[in-house]
């Protein structure tokens, strides 16, 4: 029997490690999936959304790309939001999109769809392939646009080229694709020339350093120098040990808070981190007059679109191991522990109750899954990420991806335990993708703290000084989550919190079974955007 174009094609999803596809298919995707081999697994979500973002969580647990299935323009269309966030969360996927056969395509039957420009700008790589023989070729080199541009990479199959002959083809793609680790020692030298005579210099660390080989490296440096070391504003990852000393804690996204925080310090070294995120606007300069700024990355764009002094494009754990045999020590002076004060017991809750009762309990290698927009300084404050991969968010800043993101990550480290917490607003944007995690039995805890409202966009409203037009609202997200067959409880009282966790926390690494834990919870009447 002639070897088919689906024959060749699941077999480069083999070779490439891509045995886990996330999918909510359609009919143009039947020819591919029906007689599914079993030894390729089929991840059903009910909304693309929440199919990407378990694809994301995949992706950036394993650090290696993730393969997902989208069905044509609705398809891709739902899923634009979520692909826009892997983008800039840097997670290498691969995304297969259904087509419309090809032998009547031309007159656009039902289904077809215009699909090259669907996704904007935010996959890194989109193929069309111009004969059906070229797709296993299309998937082969989709993986190494993922992997190497670290984001989504689309390849739109028509329906009837999976049923087609294969033929033999020069290769498409490299079959090892091997990358450079090592800093090159001039420019390291030229980094080091504007560290040396530094005063007082600072890093800033982001989500490009969150891997355990750049901590090491990071902690070297930061321990030779003695100088304080920053999270990025709006970070996605952590980008160092943040109960260590020396972290000083998470910048303000405010130009003049930026330039008060940073004051004093004559050179940022930003490691893996944009200069410099932000989210509302002001006008002025990032830095008082005299601070000089140098970066290292190994993304291209985040180099390119900062004022910086110097940019080096090079592997962040490299440039600092590298570095810290270039620079003289410095004496080490006091670095005070940081803590916030624990609120008051009594009275209803908030989240820093919630916060601060999941941080007493919390095992240490937990992956910790933000979308908490109104409490995220708190989470900060009270639940520092000790492990790489510690704390992972949305970098886009859209709203859907911590619940699919943990079931991702679950399902990709089942070594790890894995919790997300997540405002009630943002938890209707993906709630559907609790379905998959009672289906394949992904043992992650959900905090959902339901405040009945948008209290972010509440706030801005206040700032601009005049009311908002939406309402507040009250749903039962607990009773949602086990209509989706998701085990869930709503609690109300401090002792309740208390007593779940306790009988929660101590098997949460071991956990076979979702669950749900909503928790109603006041407002943050000091929170500011």
């Amino acid at each position: 029997m002639a070897q088919t174009v689906r024959d060749a094609a699941l077999r480069v999803l083999r070779a490439r490690g891509l045995t886990t596809v996330f999918s909510n298919p359609g009919s143009t995707e039947v020819p591919l999936l029906a007689g599914w081999p079993e030894d390729l697994r089929f991840v059903l979500a009910l909304h693309e959304a929440s199919v990407v973002g378990m694809a994301t969580g995949w992706a950036l647990a394993r650090n290696e790309p993730a393969c997902v299935l989208l069905h044509t323009t609705a398809g891709l269309g739902n899923a634009v939001a979520a692909l826009a966030t892997a983008r800039v969360n840097r997670a290498p996927l691969v995304v297969l999109v259904g087509q419309q056969d090809r032998r009547h395509v031309a007159a656009e039957p039902f289904l077809t769809g215009r699909l090259d420009g669907l996704a904007g700008d935010y996959p890194v790589w989109v193929n069309t392939p111009v004969r059906a023989a070229d797709v296993p070729g299309a998937v082969d080199r989709a993986w190494h646009e993922a992997s190497t541009a670290r984001g989504p990479a689309v390849v739109i199959v028509h329906m009837d080229d999976w049923r087609a002959e294969a033929e033999p083809a020069a290769a498409a793609a490299p079959a090892r694709l091997l990358r450079s680790r090592e800093a090159d020692p001039a420019a390291v030298a030229e980094l080091a020339a504007l560290l040396v005579p530094a005063r007082s210099p600072v890093l800033v660390v982001g989500a490009g350093a969150d891997d355990p080989e750049t901590w090491t490296a990071l902690v070297a440096l930061a321990e030779r120098l003695w100088c304080p070391v920053w999270q990025e504003s709006f970070g996605a990852r952590a980008g160092f040990p943040q109960d260590h000393p020396l972290f000083a804690g998470h910048l303000p996204a405010a130009r003049s808070r930026l330039r008060d925080t940073l004051a004093g310090h004559d050179l940022v070294l930003a490691v893996g981190a944009p200069v410099f995120r932000q989210y509302p606007f002001e006008p002025g300069p990032f830095l008082r007059e005299g601070t000089r700024v140098a970066i290292v990355t190994e993304d291209p764009s985040e180099a390119h679109r900062g004022g910086a002094d110097l940019a080096l494009l090079a592997s962040p754990a490299a440039a600092c191991r590298a570095l810290v045999s270039q620079v003289p020590a410095r004496p080490r002076g006091s670095a005070p522990a940081r803590r916030r004060p624990d609120p008051p017991p009594g009275g209803p809750l908030r989240a820093g109750h919630v916060l601060e009762a999941i941080a007493e309990r919390l095992p240490r290698d937990t992956v910790l899954v933000e979308e908490c927009p109104s409490n995220r300084p708190e989470l900060h404050a009270r639940l520092p990420a000790r492990v790489p991969l510690g704390f992972l968010s949305a970098a886009m800043g859209g709203l859907g991806f911590a619940l699919p993101a943990a079931i991702g990550v679950r399902m990709a480290r089942p070594d790890r335990p894995v919790v997300a917490v997540v405002g009630d607003g943002s938890s209707l944007y993906a709630i559907q993708s609790l379905w998959s995690a009672a289906q394949y039995e992904v043992g992650a805890l959900f905090v959902i703290l339901s405040n009945g409202g948008y209290a972010v966009m509440d706030r801005l409203a206040e700032k601009q000084g005049g009311g908002a037009p939406w309402p507040s609202f009250a749903v039962d997200i607990a009773a949602m989550a086990r209509a989706l067959g998701c085990p869930a409880v709503r609690i109300d009282t401090h002792a309740e919190l208390l007593s779940t966790l306790d009988a929660v926390m101590p098997g949460l690494a071991t956990r076979a079974e979702p669950l749900l834990i909503e928790v109603g919870v006041l407002p943050d009447p000091t929170f500011e955007p």
